[in-house]
């Protein structure tokens, strides 16, 4: 199945290690949709979400088995906080992905800011245009206070923009026709 990819999973190596399946396809542009940081996660930051209106979302299309779908399921949790989300991207046709659930919305929240380097380092890997990669950059963010997932996941970020900088040519696939 196709997994239309927005936010800390953009990047190849960060999804990788969560779903063993997980095949980039390519990147698409969805127009009439906005990226966000207002989805309340259990940890109190302020993580991704897609909706309707604004400029557009860039995206990261990945091919998934069913097994990862329901891996996938419980990492952005579903039903807690996440609604699974069917969507028409160009070129790809109906791809899964995911917004938040409308009583998990908080325009007051801050993501931490190893999220939105992770964020960042997908869409600076995938090429993303510089005005859609600024515009994530300016985001307010700050310091994790648990100090052992502040380190382990800034060692993921250090991971992904050493080893991370550039895709090999045959890990992106053409869209299906």
């Amino acid at each position: 199945m196709r997994y239309a990819a927005y936010g800390s999973n953009l990047h190849p190596l960060r999804l990788s290690r969560r779903l063993a399946t997980a095949r980039l396809l390519g990147t698409a542009f969805l127009p009439g949709w906005s990226l966000r940081f207002h989805k309340r996660s259990a940890d109190a930051s302020g993580k991704c979400s897609i909706q309707r209106g604004s400029r557009g979302v860039h995206f990261a299309i990945y091919d998934i088995s069913e097994a990862d779908k329901i891996l996938l399921d419980k990492i952005e949790g579903v039903g807690s906080g996440y609604d699974e989300a069917c969507i028409d991207v160009p070129s790809f046709g109906r791809c899964l992905s995911y917004t938040a659930s409308a009583t998990h919305i908080d325009d007051s929240l801050f993501p931490y800011d190893w999220y939105r380097e992770l964020v960042l380092a997908g869409a600076r890997l995938l090429d993303f245009p510089k005005d859609y990669v600024s515009a994530i950059a300016s985001v307010s963010a700050c310091r994790d206070p648990e100090p052992s997932r502040h380190q382990e996941m800034w060692d993921l970020v250090n991971l992904i923009q050493v080893q991370g900088l550039h895709l090999p040519s045959e890990s992106i696939t053409s869209p299906a026709e």
